[in-house]
């Protein structure tokens, strides 16, 4: 697999130095031994934390891709954080033999959506546990397969949602857990993204939706499980309606772009000679510009060919990038969520109306994209803060809370450091120590995961009939109900 002295066989097994003492008792901790599959681009933020912050509660006794190139990409990276030698390495296909082998705990899956039902199951049955990012799955077999290994196995999956830990998410939780807005009656919830962030999703992968079931799943999964989490319903029945109304090669032509190249990376082949940039398209991605962007794929695209530079307006675009969908929720609520993903500006608007008053959440995350190749290569503007200047839009967020019959005041909202307003440092501090009294309730399980994807896939088969979809009907493997 990689280019490493630590390569494990199938059958190989690597020695463990994985306790460490409990300042109170004296006694030694044993620490969790997590193998890591998949080392795209978000499995960095559980290595950094890993060989940080959580050593003392956390090995990683190895790690895996399709790509071995990548792999060497972050033994480079532990090597930096200060490891004393190699992570070990071992092939996918060898997932259970080194599980077994290697007395693993949890397995980290961050590999494209379309393979974590696969990884997950997997993972489960051969004795682990299971860490994954949003997504859960993609569709309702891959629910039923990791219904089924959940319940034969008795492990535990876990669905990293961070939105849950960021302070505003958490401050509407909190402002309507206490019944100052009453019974919850409908929520109003528009999402933009930019031409930056949101046009991403149209150059990698998931602009199949064989590969990542469309920004439903894929990408609204995390706001579907807040509006599940902050009005603690279940969803029940989905309207959607939606199309692919801005990207791909269609809608290039209606408005006269004219002839396009496939990537954005011009003469990818001479990349390593530093050839210059060709003249800036807004909607292009030069590999070059971003070192580490080159580093991870441009640089290892002959092991497996993976372009992660595609044109987002050519052929081959099967997901949508206007949506809009209607969802009633077992308590009452309904729902009206909308999605778009050519945005000049990056954000979300959230209202929640109740039986005695309302709550309203805004947040600005880039209030301009400009064009400036320095900033434009910022892709989430979430996790990683940015500043653009605008006259009229600023960054920020505000939550206004309004009962009948009073004036309007705004609750504060307190970050932390680190992505997503230090949700994300929250949300490892509870994966990686377990979570403690949480009045919030933001650690999440395989269910939730469960009905955050019923509303995405529901929504596709929706779009698909023209009719409105029960989750129920969905044969997810699983009773969503609350009290079920």
């Amino acid at each position: 697999m990689a280019n490493t002295a630590n390569t494990v066989s199938p059958g190989g097994t690597v020695a463990a130095d994985d306790t460490t003492a409990d300042a109170a008792s004296s006694k030694p901790v044993r620490k969790a031994r997590i193998a890591l599959i998949g080392t795209g681009g978000r499995s960095e933020m559980y290595i950094r934390a890993i060989f940080g912050k959580h050593s003392d509660t956390a090995e990683l006794v190895a790690f895996s891709d399709v790509n071995p190139g990548r792999v060497e990409f972050y033994q480079k990276l532990i090597q930096e954080l200060g490891a004393p030698g190699p992570v070990a390495a071992f092939d996918p296909a060898d997932l259970t033999a080194f599980i077994r082998d290697n007395d693993i705990d949890r397995v980290v899956v961050t590999t494209p959506d379309y393979t974590h039902a696969d990884y997950i199951v997997e993972g489960l049955e051969a004795g682990a546990d299971v860490v994954v990012e949003k997504p859960l799955t993609i569709d309702a077999e891959g629910c039923r397969r990791i219904t089924r290994a959940v319940e034969e196995t008795g492990r535990n999956v876990v669905v990293t949602f961070n939105y849950r830990y960021s302070p505003r998410n958490s401050a509407l939780k909190e402002i309507i857990q206490s019944g100052v807005i009453g019974r919850v009656t409908s929520i109003d919830f528009s999402w933009v993204l930019d031409t930056v962030h949101g046009a991403d999703y149209f150059r990698r992968w998931h602009r199949e939706k064989k590969n990542s079931g469309g920004l439903l799943i894929h990408k609204a999964s995390h706001h579907f499980d807040l509006v599940n989490w902050w009005i603690d319903d279940v969803p029940e029945r989905v309207f959607a309606s939606g199309g692919l109304k801005f990207y791909g090669d269609k809608n290039a032509a209606e408005r006269g772009l004219g002839p396009r190249p496939e990537r954005g990376t011009p003469d990818a082949g001479a990349s390593a000679a530093g050839t210059g940039p060709a003249e800036k398209d807004p909607f292009a991605l030069d590999l070059r510009e971003d070192e580490r962007l080159k580093a991870l794929f441009l640089d290892n695209e002959h092991f497996d060919g993976y372009r992660r530079d595609q044109d987002v307006f050519t052929a081959g675009i099967t997901i949508e990038d206007n949506l809009a969908l209607v969802v009633d929720y077992q308590g009452g609520p309904v729902l009206s969520y909308s999605l778009n993903a050519h945005s000049p500006w990056e954000g979300y608007r959230v209202a929640v109306n109740g039986t005695e008053g309302r709550a309203e959440l805004e947040v600005v995350e880039r209030a301009a994209v400009l064009h400036s190749t320095d900033k434009k290569t910022v892709v989430d503007p979430s996790a990683t803060p940015v500043e653009e200047e605008d006259a009229v839009r600023r960054n920020g967020e505000r939550l206004v809370v309004q009962r009948h019959w009073e004036a309007a005041y705004e609750v504060p909202i307190v970050n932390g450091e680190g992505g997503h307003g230090g949700g994300d440092e929250l949300l490892l501090s509870d994966l990686f120590n377990g979570p403690g009294e949480d009045p919030l309730g933001r650690p999440s399980g395989y269910l939730d995961g469960l009905r955050s994807v019923s509303v995405g896939i529901a929504g596709n088969a929706s779009l698909e009939s023209g009719l409105p979809v029960r989750t129920a009907d969905l044969g997810l493997g699983a009773d969503l109900r609350r009290g079920a």
